[in-house]
């Protein structure tokens, strides 16, 4: 089964979860993700791992395996969607939230939804961690699943 790690996330129905003095961080949580999703429904992994903290304690669990690591994440979703001619599909998100955990993380979670041009279809749930970094809002951990 596809497991997906999110992040990205995420286009539409942002739920508010903030009160309005934390929305600019909230927002740009959301920037994050909205970057993400178009750079996968390109077929651009490179532009979608710029969401993702580039560094060795970077950690994505999904469907029984862990990968810990910026590049071998990369190198994860490239053999699953890229290798062998295959398709990433269009990516969207239902029930996604963010909510802020202080003011340098967040939590974001919600039902991740992909689309293949054979029109088969995969989902499943995304939890993740985000941390303002001095580069900018960056996930740090990812936990995806599919069904």
């Amino acid at each position: 089964m596809i497991a997906f790690c999110s992040a990205a996330l995420f286009v539409t129905g942002f739920p508010q979860a903030l009160s309005s003095k934390s929305g600019g961080e909230q927002a740009a949580v959301r920037q994050l993700f909205t970057a993400q999703t178009a750079a996968w429904n390109r077929g651009d992994l490179d532009a979608f791992m710029q969401g993702y903290w580039h560094s060795p304690e970077l950690t994505f669990y999904g469907n029984n395996s862990v990968t810990k690591g910026w590049q071998q994440t990369l190198d994860r979703y490239r053999e699953r969607y890229q290798t062998g001619g295959r398709e990433m599909g269009t990516l969207d998100f239902k029930d996604f939230s963010v909510k802020m955990l202080g003011k340098d993380y967040a939590l974001a979670h919600g039902r991740w939804h992909l689309v293949f041009k054979n029109g088969k279809e995969a989902t499943g749930m995304t939890t993740l961690i985000v941390q303002h970094r001095p580069e900018g809002w960056r996930i740090i951990h990812d936990h995806s699943s599919g069904e």
